[in-house]
């Protein structure tokens, strides 16, 4: 039994797609998209009150005001492995201002920032896979 027309070629494309460089296409996006989302966060943290000696601490559930920069200059975007990407803070209380403690309503600044880029992270996908699905035809 023959395969039904234009299958061969889709089965083609598709192995194409999933080669390495198609895979490092879909990374470079992904990647992309997690330095938007670590720029919204720094952001969401530089801008606000004084830093230093006036600082201010923001108010529960505002993502928190900038005071000595380490919060902000760790965040980092890492590709882990393929099309996986982390986009975190390596402050050492960067989860305690996110989540929050029993002592201290949370201050997020990742989660919104990765949910305000989200839509732009989908394009940017969205993008990669229809340059790939064109170029492998």
């Amino acid at each position: 039994m023959s395969n039904p027309p234009g299958l061969d070629r889709h089965l083609r494309r598709l192995r194409r797609m999933a080669s390495p460089s198609g895979l490092r296409t879909l990374d470079r996006a992904l990647f992309a998209g997690g330095e938007r989302i670590a720029t919204n966060a720094q952001i969401k943290i530089t801008t606000g009150e004084v830093s230093g000696r006036q600082h201010v601490p923001s108010r529960p559930g505002d993502p928190p005001n900038q005071d000595t920069g380490l919060l902000a200059n760790n965040i980092e975007v890492v590709s882990k492995e393929p099309l996986v990407v982390e986009v975190s803070s390596n402050a050492p209380y960067s989860a305690a201002l996110e989540l929050g403690t029993s002592r201290m309503a949370e201050r997020p600044f990742m989660r919104p920032a990765r949910d305000e880029e989200k839509p732009e992270v989908l394009r940017l996908v969205q993008r990669a896979l229809g340059r790939l699905a064109r170029d492998s035809g």
